[in-house]
């Protein structure tokens, strides 16, 4: 037991900290200040916690959220008080969206030091608004052994909220009087000799739940899995154990006889042996009008959200298929609106209640041979096409990637064009590679930082971003020394916002190219020197293949693959719509 009665911030300090470790806790991330010395000095020195200590309070927040993502765990992130706890927001938007569990902890001034320009202090209550699962303010510090044990329970109470009804960030606001640092106050000492060493028997790890189904939900399968031709479409997913998740979507997708459009950024394309029936072109199938309408089906089954695919949402909400919306949390995943029915269940608990009861022979093998023979026939043709691209160009990447990284593999996919790359030409694959994004609320802030957290203490890692996601968190290369582990960022440098390139707004010069493609002009080789960083500009395919397997063991190197944003725009323009003409 790690109690420090020391006096009364530490005791209550303390306690807190103990309380988390009890809960299960490993990790906590302190950004620098003074408000918050009771709290960094209770987790810096606790001997079960892993501490790190990070500047930049959006990298920090960004970093935690990368590791809350791998080890699918809540991680505590600490600072000080006035702006610093505004930079956590981004993180905290971020991780509602994804439903990631953290722990924010603000110190903050005591009441009356508050609304008299007392320096570093602003209204940090409920700052976040509506983001968090649950936010409260902490009582002030005090020995008495009610408060001690209120502070207890609100602790595991707030853990618990970060893990039910559905995984998210959790809000503590901690005021604190001086002394900060741990002077000795006789109140506190005293407390030791009659602090009940049980105190914290009761404190077991929380964070996992299991729901049972019941007859009404196996009544309504019955009702509804009656159609001959269906479809599953398993979007983005970052489950816990992937190949569990990839086993139960196989288990129902050949027992209904259902092909699987599954997303690039699912692990269903990377275990690709489980699943006869994986789709992995839709978005280039579903842009010939003719195929498009020949696979119009009479059910969906909806895993998790729907893909990135634009051309995807923009067939369903034509067809207005009847959707059963699987997926355990309150969150609604229907952006359009259609026919749908949320099962808040698992896909891995669905299937295990697949029973010969609710099993009906009745699908339609001729539409599930059409998906699976046009997925055959523009796989080659996007095999053919890309073997024999020489020139450095964006899209290829994704392709060659895909094919090349090790086993089991870590990879951070950023936002704007790579996530939409991973999703026309990731090729299937048994590698078990494991996709990472930030695609809860689909932004750029903190893409190195939570690519660090994912790599800390994990199996070599990559990146994938564009210039502009990268330049948006170059604080995050404050953590090299602070990264167990290696991450390689394969940095596509287009100079600019790429994604921009594809959209109406490109047409209009000026203001398009100072205003949205926004060139920074960086050259990241003096970047990476100034960070201490390996750096290497790739100037063929086979080097790159070369320089991904294996992967270092350590440290952080960027392979720079520089491309010209308008070929690369007008290449898809000219061939996305081509793969599956003909047919």
């Amino acid at each position: 037991m790690s109690i420090d009665f020391i006096n009364i911030n530490t005791v209550w300090a303390s306690i807190l900290v103990e309380t988390l470790q009890h809960l299960g806790l490993t990790i906590a991330i302190i950004s620098p200040g003074s408000r918050s010395t009771p709290l960094t000095f209770a987790f810096a020195t606790h001997s079960k916690i892993e501490t790190i200590p990070i500047l930049d309070e959006r990298s920090a927040a960004f970093f935690a959220l990368g590791i809350a993502k791998k080890n699918h765990k809540p991680v505590v992130i600490v600072c000080t008080s006035g702006t610093a706890v505004a930079n956590f927001y981004p993180a905290i938007i971020e991780a509602k969206e994804s439903r990631i569990p953290l722990l924010v902890l603000t110190a903050d001034r005591p009441p009356e030091l508050r609304n008299c320009h007392a320096g570093q202090t602003i209204d940090q209550v409920k700052i976040y608004g509506n983001y968090p699962n649950w936010q409260i303010e902490l009582s002030l510090p005090s020995v008495e052994l009610k408060r001690l044990e209120y502070l207890r329970q609100t602790v595991i109470y707030g853990w618990e909220k970060t893990c039910f009804p559905k995984p998210g960030p959790v809000h503590f606001n901690i005021p604190f009087r001086d002394p900060l640092s741990p002077i000795p106050q006789p109140e506190a000492i005293a407390l030791e000799s009659k602090f009940s060493q049980n105190f914290f028997a009761a404190v077991k790890p929380i964070c996992t739940t299991e729901f049972i189904p019941n007859f009404d939900l196996i009544e309504l399968l019955k009702n509804q899995l009656k159609y001959q031709q269906g479809i599953i479409i398993a979007g983005l997913a970052q489950p816990e154990k992937p190949e569990v998740y990839c086993q139960a979507i196989a288990k129902i997708s050949q027992t209904l006889n259902f092909p699987v459009l599954a997303e690039g950024l699912s692990p269903l394309r990377n275990y690709s042996q489980l699943n006869p029936y994986l789709i992995s072109t839709y978005d280039l199938i579903l842009r010939n009008q003719k195929l498009a309408e020949k696979l119009i089906p009479e059910i969906v089954l909806q895993i998790g959200e729907l893909p990135t695919s634009k051309q995807l949402r923009s067939w369903l909400q034509a067809t207005n298929s009847y959707r059963l919306i699987i997926d355990k949390s309150d969150h609604n995943f229907d952006p359009l609106h259609g026919k749908t029915t949320h099962l808040r269940i698992s896909v891995e608990q669905l299937a295990k209640i697949f029973t010969p009861e609710i099993t009906l022979d009745n699908s339609d093998i001729n539409y599930l041979n059409l998906w699976c023979n046009y997925e055959a026939k523009i796989r080659e043709n996007i095999d053919k096409q890309m073997s024999a691209i020489n020139q450095i160009l964006e899209p290829k990447t994704s392709w060659l990637i895909s094919q090349t990284l090790p086993k089991n593999t870590p990879i951070f996919i950023a936002n704007s064009m790579p996530v939409r790359d991973v999703e026309f030409f990731w090729v299937p694959n048994n590698s078990q590679i494991q996709p990472f994004f930030n695609r809860g609320a689909n932004g750029i802030d903190g893409t190195l930082s939570t690519a660090l957290g994912i790599a800390y203490s994990n199996q070599s890692s990559v990146m994938l971003t564009g210039d502009l996601a990268l330049l948006h968190d170059t604080n995050g290369f404050l953590l090299r020394n602070k990264l167990v582990g290696h991450l390689t960022i394969i940095l596509i440098n287009n100079q600019g916002g790429g994604i921009f390139e594809m959209l109406p707004i490109a047409k209009f010069e000026p203001p398009f190219t100072e205003f949205f493609a926004t060139p920074q002009d960086i050259n990241f080789a003096d970047l990476c020197k100034t960070y201490g960083l390996e750096h290497q500009k790739i100037f063929s395919w086979k080097e790159l293949q070369q320089l991904l397997n294996p992967l270092p063991s350590s440290g952080i190197r960027i392979l720079e693959l520089q491309t010209n944003r308008q070929l690369d725009a007008r290449w898809r323009l000219d061939n996305l719509d081509k793969f599956a003409a003909g047919f």
